[in-house]
């Protein structure tokens, strides 16, 4: 990491841009990829389909505490353009929620909605879950200059959704774990942390 930082200083901002974006894309890419390779290689355990669940979800959970990172990283470093990547580890984010839910509709209960049903009352985590996508859903769609222009600051009011989301996604962690809550347990203290190194940057623009 300290080589890579060392790296990226000696560039100017555009390019530290563009090659931060491409190794966040290769980085995304790569828990896909092997998935795939699992698959053809009988590599999923005895349960493909949950090892697929867990996959995508933790690597949705990865991506939002990436981007929720960003901006106490911005302020610490001093480098404001590291801005410019927020929105791609948010859409990723978005990308593998959906690759999550989708396995869970098509894969586990193959779009049998009196099952779904059935489920989401016996573990309200599955409902839990739900709705933190839902409130993704518009976040991905004004991931763009032109919703960022047309809303203005209403625009960073909307955003402020990440923390809601990424309490129901923790709360959804915890009540789908049954015994070893190692994992969420470390999500939840990064979680924690993160929120902890922004609240300097929330009390500045309160008094600005």
């Amino acid at each position: 990491m300290q080589y890579l930082v060392q790296w990226l200083a000696v560039l100017s901002a555009k390019n530290r841009i563009l090659w931060l974006k491409a190794l966040i894309w290769l980085g995304a890419f790569i828990p896909v990829l092997r998935l795939i390779y699992l698959g053809f290689t009988d590599g999923l355990g005895a349960n493909p389909v949950e090892f697929i669940e867990r996959s995508t979800g933790t690597w949705a959970l990865v991506f939002l505490l990436l981007s929720l990172g960003i901006t106490p990283l911005r302020y610490l470093t001093q480098q404001a353009w590291l801005i410019a990547v927020r929105r791609l580890l948010g859409l990723w984010m978005f990308a593998y929620a959906c690759l999550h839910v989708t396995t869970y509709l098509w894969l586990d209960y193959q779009f049998d909605w009196a099952d779904i049903a059935k489920d989401i009352v016996k573990h309200p985590y599955v409902l839990v879950g739900a709705a933190a996508l839902l409130l993704t859903l518009p976040l991905a769609a004004t991931s763009n200059q032109r919703a960022i222009k047309a809303l203005r600051q209403r625009w960073k009011s909307l955003h402020k959704l990440v923390y809601v989301i990424g309490v129901l996604v923790l709360l959804h962690f915890w009540w789908l774990v049954k015994k070893d809550v190692t994992e969420p347990v470390i999500y939840s203290l990064v979680f924690a942390l993160l929120i902890t190194l922004r609240l300097p940057v929330f009390i500045k623009n309160r008094k600005s």
